[in-house]
C-alpha cells in the first residue's frame, strides 16, 4: 500500500470500528444526490422538515412504512401503482437488451458518464445490480415484506424477495434477494443473476448517533453467442421458424436445457462485484420535547454533524470460452476463426480465450456538515476529505493505486417547499486521477399550479477515460501504447413539472471534448473534436375518457458536429389503457396496449469479449413494426398482477402463421418472438 494512503487509512480503519461499537446518538441524514435533470422524482416525496422519532404502538391496526437513500435528505413511500411494468423489471423502458432477459443493455437516449475519479469501464449489465446509491433504508411500525415472482417464455424466472422490520423503534434492517435465470430464444443466450443487499439503519435514542451499515454483492453470468450468424436470411427461412435452431458466431450448438438449477456459463462474461460500507454520524446541537397527552417526545436539532464513511469493494471481470463435454456427449471448442476475424487474436483449435481482471477498493472519507437552520436538515454546508486505495490484478503483475480528494456540497430546499437549490463538486487532488473533478448545481422553483416546477442545472466533469482504455489492462486488447487526454463534459438542462396538468418537458444540451469509444470490437479512439447533442423530452398523461388514459413519451436527439456517437432521432413509448376498478371497492386495474418505436439509425454493435457496446456506421437498424405489447395489471389490496403479451409485432405467415417478424436490437441481435409474461407481487404486513 502507498505510505500516504497507509498513513491515512489504518487510523480512520481503528477509530470506525471503536465508534461503531461505542454509544453515540442521532437520527438525521446526509445529502441529496439526484440524478442531473431527473426532475419530477424529487418532487415524488416532500419528506419533512422536522426529523423526529416518534414511539408507536406495535399492535395498533395501521402501519406506517418509508425509507429513505444513503445520500437522501427525504422520506420515500412504497409505490403502490401499476400502470408501468418496468417498475418490476430490470431494463428500462429507455433501454434495448441484447434479445433475452439478462443480457447486456444500453440506453437509446444518450447519457454520457459524469463520475470523475476511477472506473473500471463495464457498464453493460449495469440495470441487472443493485446498486448502492438504490440502497434503502427502512423505519416501520411493523414487519413488512415483499415476496415477488415473474414467469417468461423459455422458462424465463424472476424471483424477489425482501424482509424489513425495525429490531428496536430506533434500529431498522433490510435484506433484499434477488434472481435472474433465463435461456433465451435463441442459442447460448443464457443468462444467471444473483443480487442481494443487507443495510442496517440505527440511531441513538437522544439522537445524536447515527449508523448505516450496508452488505451488497451482485454475480452477473450471461452467456454470449457473437450475434446470429445471417441476420437476414435465416430470420426469413422457414426452417429457422424455431429461433434456437439458428446458428451463432461462437458457443457452438449446445442443446437446449431449462434446468433452472444448472448456472453454468459456457462462452460468455461472469462479473462479481461486492461492497461493505459502513457511515456513522454524530451530531452537535440542541435538545427539545414534544409533550403530548401520553408520553414526551425527545427531539434533537443538529447544528454540525462529523460523518465518517469507510467502505470496501472487489470487482472481478471475466471472458471466458473455453472447450468443453456436455452431460449428452456434445463436445465444444472455441472458433479460432472468429477470435482473428473479429479480434485479431491467433489460437490454436481448442485453445481457450481468456481475459480476467481484479480489482480491491479502499475508501475513507470524512466530512464536516453544518445546519444554518437546525429545523430544516434539508438546508445544509457539507465539506469533506477521503482516501481511495486500489489494487488491481494485471497483465504486468499486481499493481497498488490511490487517490486523494475532497468534495464541498451545498443544499437548501426551503421549508415552504417552493425552493430547491443544490452545488456540489468534487476534485482530486492526487494519485492515479489526479486533475479529475465534477462540478453540478440545480436550481428549482414551484411556480404556482399553471406552470408546476422549473429547473435550471449545469454539471461539468473532466474524467480520466475508464481503466478499459487504459494500456496496463487486460481487457487491452489492441495493444495500443497511446495515452488518452482526460474527457471534459458539460451538460445544460432545463425542465418543467406541472403535476395538475400531467406534464413534464425537459431539454438537455452535452458539449463534450476528447470523448474515448471503442470501434471494430476492440480498437480503442478518443475524439478530439468538439461536438454537441441535444435532447428534448416529452411525457404526458392525456385524459381519453373518463377512466381511459394516454400515456405518451417523446424523445428527439440531434447530434452536431463530426461525432463517433449515433442515436435515433425520435424514440417514443405509448401507452393507452383503461385504468380504474370496473367498480369494485378492493380493485385497481389497468389494461390496455404498449407502443414503442425508434427512427432508423446505425445502432452500436456488441463486443462479447469486453462486454461492450461499440461505435458503428455501416449496418442500420429499424423497426420493422412498432414493438406492441397488450398488457393486463391489477391489484387487489397487497397483490399485484401483471399478464402481459409482448413481441404481437412479430407475427407473420412464413409456411404457416407464427411470431417470426423479428425486430433488431443491434446488427446481428434479434428480439424474440411473442413473449408471454406472467408476474405476481405480493406486499404484506406481519
Amino acid at each position: 500500500m502507498n505510505p500516504l494512503a497507509r498513513k491515512f487509512t489504518y487510523p480512520l480503519i481503528v477509530f470506525s470500528l471503536i465508534s461503531f461499537v461505542a454509544s453515540a446518538q442521532d437520527p438525521t441524514l446526509g445529502n441529496l444526490r439526484n440524478r442531473v435533470g431527473n426532475i419530477g422524482r424529487q418532487f415524488a416525496s416532500q419528506g419533512s422538515s422536522k426529523d423526529s422519532l416518534q414511539r408507536r404502538d406495535k399492535n395498533a391496526d395501521s402501519v406506517t412504512v418509508y425509507y429513505r437513500y444513503l445520500d437522501s435528505t427525504r422520506n420515500y413511500k412504497l409505490d403502490s401503482s401499476i400502470t408501468d411494468f418496468t417498475l418490476h423489471f430490470p431494463v428500462p423502458a429507455t433501454n434495448i437488451y441484447l434479445g433475452n432477459n439478462g443480457t447486456a443493455s444500453r440506453s437509446l437516449l444518450f447519457s454520457p458518464k459524469f463520475n470523475a475519479g476511477w472506473d473500471a469501464g463495464f457498464h453493460s449489465f449495469d440495470v441487472y445490480k443493485m446498486k448502492l446509491e438504490k440502497v434503502r433504508f427502512f423505519n416501520t411500525t411493523r414487519p413488512y415484506s415483499e415476496l415477488n415472482y415473474a414467469l417468461g417464455a423459455r422458462s424465463e424466472q424472476m424471483i424477489e424477495v425482501l424482509h424489513t422490520q425495525n429490531i428496536k423503534p430506533n434500529w431498522n434492517f433490510l435484506f433484499q434477494y434477488r434472481m435472474i435465470n433465463s435461456p433465451g430464444f435463441f442459442k447460448n443466450q443464457k443468462t444467471n443473476h444473483n443480487n442481494y443487499v443487507f443495510s442496517s439503519w440505527f440511531r441513538s435514542v437522544n439522537q445524536r448517533y447515527t449508523n448505516y451499515f450496508v452488505i451488497l454483492a451482485n454475480k452477473l453470468q450471461a452467456s454470449e453467442n457473437g450475434g446470429i450468424q445471417d441476420t437476414t436470411d435465416f430470420l426469413d427461412e422457414a426452417i429457422y421458424k424455431d429461433r434456437f435452431n439458428i446458428p451463432t458466431k461462437i458457443g457452438g450448438d449446445s442443446p437446449y436445457g431449462t434446468n433452472f438449477f444448472n448456472t453454468t456459463i459456457g462462452s460468455g462474461n461472469k462479473y462479481t462485484e461486492s461492497t461493505i460500507l459502513m457511515r456513522q454520524q454524530y451530531d452537535l446541537g440542541k435538545k427539545d420535547s414534544l409533550v403530548t397527552d401520553s408520553t414526551v417526545i425527545p427531539l434533537f436539532y443538529p447544528r454540525l454533524r462529523f460523518e465518517h464513511t469507510i467502505s470496501y469493494s472487489s470487482y472481478k471481470f471475466l471472458f471466458s470460452d473455453a472447450p468443453y463435454v456436455s452431460n449428452t456427449g456434445y463436445a465444444y471448442k472455441p472458433d479460432s476463426a472468429y477470435y482473428q476475424d473479429y479480434y485479431g487474436l491467433t489460437i490454436s483449435p481448442g485453445d481457450t480465450v481468456r481475459y480476467r481482471e481484479l480489482w480491491k477498493e479502499l475508501v475513507n472519507d470524512f466530512s464536516i456538515i453544518q445546519f444554518p437552520d437546525a429545523k430544516n436538515l434539508q438546508q445544509f454546508i457539507k465539506l469533506g476529505a477521503g482516501i481511495q486505495n486500489l489494487s488491481g490484478e494485471l497483465p504486468s503483475g499486481k499493481k497498488n493505486f490511490y487517490n486523494v480528494f475532497g468534495h464541498a456540497e451545498y443544499r437548501n430546499k426551503t421549508r415552504n417547499l417552493k425552493w430547491d437549490i443544490e452545488a456540489n463538486g468534487k476534485l482530486y487532488f492526487t494519485g492515479l486521477n489526479a486533475g479529475d473533478f465534477q462540478l453540478y448545481g440545480s436550481l428549482q422553483r414551484y411556480a404556482g399550479k399553471k406552470i408546476g416546477y422549473v429547473q435550471l442545472g449545469f454539471e461539468n466533469a473532466n474524467r480520466t477515460p475508464s481503466f478499459i482504455f487504459d494500456n496496463r489492462s487486460t481487457f487491452n486488447i489492441s495493444g495500443g501504447t497511446q495515452d488518452f487526454k482526460k474527457e471534459n463534459s458539460s451538460h445544460f438542462f432545463a425542465g418543467i413539472l406541472n403535476p395538475a396538468y400531467k406534464l413534464k418537458l425537459a431539454g438537455h444540451y452535452y458539449l463534450l471534448t476528447n470523448y474515448t469509444y471503442l470501434s471494430e470490437y476492440y480498437k480503442q479512439q478518443q475524439a478530439e473534436g468538439l461536438f454537441n447533442v441535444l435532447q428534448v423530452s416529452l411525457q404526458k398523461t392525456i385524459r381519453l375518457g373518463k377512466k381511459w388514459n394516454w400515456h405518451a413519451d417523446v424523445y428527439f436527439q440531434q447530434v452536431i458536429g463530426n461525432a463517433p456517437v449515433n442515436v435515433p432521432a425520435v424514440f417514443t413509448r405509448n401507452r393507452i389503457a383503461y385504468e380504474g376498478n370496473l367498480g369494485y371497492k378492493n380493485l385497481s386495474i389497468a389494461f390496455g396496449a404498449e407502443v414503442r418505436y425508434h427512427t432508423p439509425y446505425k445502432a452500436d454493435g456488441y463486443s462479447p469479449v469486453l462486454g461492450q457496446f461499440y461505435y458503428q456506421d455501416s449496418i442500420s437498424v429499424s423497426n420493422k413494426l412498432p414493438d406492441l405489447a397488450g398488457y393486463v395489471h391489477f391489484r387487489i389490496k397487497g397483490i399485484k398482477i401483471y399478464v402481459r403479451v409482448e413481441n404481437l409485432n412479430t407475427a407473420r405467415n412464413l409456411d404457416g402463421f407464427g411470431f417470426t417478424n423479428n425486430n433488431l436490437a443491434a446488427a446481428g441481435y434479434p428480439y424474440p418472438g411473442l413473449n408471454i409474461r406472467f408476474g405476481i407481487f405480493w406486499s404484506f404486513v406481519n
